[in-house]
């Protein structure tokens, strides 16, 4: 069975753990704007594999915040998931705390 998604709020980061895939991405999804609430990072080093559904969800993340005045970054992307990012490119979109602005 997949890892569940579990996310939890420190500060002003979202930590993401488990698979962010269309099997899992439910909760969050109906939890989004309380959990983007004052958000600057996005944390998805403990994500194991991310589809292109919860890929589309980190955008959608990043657009809840902008809406709410913040610009968040990524941390922790994985090769894996920055060959996703790449594939669709996304890479002006889903910035990580390591790539220029």
């Amino acid at each position: 069975m997949a890892d569940l998604l579990s996310w939890q709020v420190e500060a002003k980061t979202l930590y993401l753990r488990g698979e962010l895939d269309r099997e899992t991405l439910l909760s969050l999804w109906q939890q989004r704007e309380t959990a983007m609430h004052d958000i600057a990072v996005i944390d998805v080093s403990g994500l194991q594999r991310v589809d292109s559904a919860g890929l589309a969800l980190l955008v959608h993340l990043r657009q809840i915040a902008l809406q709410q005045g913040a610009s968040p970054v990524f941390s922790g992307i994985t090769d894996k998931l920055h060959s996703l990012i790449t594939l669709y490119n996304l890479q002006q979109i889903i910035v990580s705390t390591g790539d220029p602005a």
